[in-house]
């Protein structure tokens, strides 16, 4: 089994920071690719960072230059620096793992999600 917990949510205000932090744990041979997805209300999930085991990332436009992911292999965890933040990136983040266990099985595991809201 595995689990994944994200952490660093909360309220900021516009054009301020914040770091979300993602855990995994259990029974993991490897991950490969991790990363944070986002859905606000009414909007389809968008997937804001990627980031594989060798270090390669990938961003969504919109957010380009303003996020980091960064990841810890040892530990098995993610982060997300989140800087310059606007109104729009209010959302529900969530963090996912592409995971093999010690059973060999592969797949897409998630957490529960942290509320991020940029308001004045």
């Amino acid at each position: 089994q595995v689990q994944i917990v994200e952490s660093g949510g909360g309220l900021v205000q516009p054009g301020g920071s914040l770091r979300l932090s993602c855990a995994a744990s259990g029974s993991i041979s490897s991950i490969f690719v991790m990363g944070w997805i986002r859905q606000a209300p009414g909007k389809q999930r968008e997937s804001v960072a990627t980031i594989t085991s060798g270090g390669s990332t990938n961003y969504a436009d919109s957010v380009k230059g303003r996020f980091t992911i960064s990841r810890d292999n040892a530990k098995n965890t993610v982060s997300l620096e989140m800087n310059s933040l606007k109104p729009e990136d209010t959302a529900v983040y969530y963090c996912n793992a592409d995971v093999q266990t010690t059973t060999y099985y592969r797949g897409m595991y998630w957490g529960q999600g942290t509320q991020v809201t940029v308001s004045s």
